[in-house]
């Protein structure tokens, strides 16, 4: 307890889900953490849960100017901040021969472009903290592709490549930058993911340690990078998908 102790912190697509779990875990580590979703009702209602050391506002990841918001009231209600998660994404699937404009776009802009976005809008903050640490989300499918998958694959991929940079770029600001790559992972949405029991099986047999993953074991490595701890640690991936790449 008390890893987080004095840390500020701002967390992306955090109403439900992973980015819930962090939440909670960064609450429980000592940090003040403001967080951001499109969901409003849910995220309220988390906020409400979990009191005074955090905040919720609503927010649409793809505009600088509601970034440059969040970052403004996380300043107003609890100082500079100190760690920023760009958990926030979405997936569609489709071939490249069947998906629209749009529908890359979408993704892109919601994935990619948001995680640009942040790291800019953050930064004079982080400055100010005299340092920070960033955690940008990927997947690994930043590693790797399937079919179906180019506009996703694309986005993590990118989010892989803008952590290395951003991690030069910001070193001598005493900024540290690294992306996660969770594999498959236990939340509300498998059950949609996976249409019966005999098909997540099957997924799980896949893994070298035979199970799906729990969102608390994503967010022990979310908080390792958040952290002091992780002080040598910049520009890596770090991946948590049960040996799955390994293979």
């Amino acid at each position: 307890m008390g890893r987080l102790n004095g840390k500020v912190a701002v967390i992306t697509g955090a109403a439900g889900g992973l980015g819930e779990s962090y939440v909670r875990k960064f609450v429980a580590e000592g940090a003040k953490v403001v967080f951001t979703d499109i969901l409003l009702k849910e995220g309220l209602s988390l906020e409400e849960e979990l009191g005074n050391n955090t905040k919720f506002i609503e927010q649409n990841i793809s505009m600088l100017s509601r970034w440059k918001h969040v970052i403004q009231e996380t300043e107003k209600t609890f100082g500079p901040v100190n760690i920023l998660v760009n958990n926030a994404g979405i997936a569609l699937s489709n071939t490249i021969e069947e998906m629209s404009e749009e529908e890359y776009r979408q993704v892109i802009d919601v994935n990619q472009v948001s995680v640009f976005l942040g790291m800019k809008a953050v930064l004079p903050s982080m400055k100010k903290a005299e340092g920070g640490s960033i955690v940008n989300v990927s997947s690994i499918m930043g590693l790797i592709s399937r079919e179906k998958t180019v506009a996703y694959t694309a986005s993590k991929f990118a989010i892989r490549g803008m952590t290395k940079t951003a991690a030069l770029e910001f070193a001598k600001y005493n900024i540290r930058v690294n992306s996660v790559h969770p594999g498959s992972v236990r939340t509300a949405i498998t059950d949609l993911v996976y249409k019966n029991q005999e098909e997540l099986e099957q997924r799980e047999r896949a893994i070298p340690l035979h199970r799906i993953g729990r969102a608390e074991e994503v967010s022990n490595m979310v908080l390792y990078l958040a952290s002091d701890e992780s002080s040598y640690s910049t520009g890596s991936e770090f991946i948590i998908d049960g040996g799955l790449l390994a293979k």
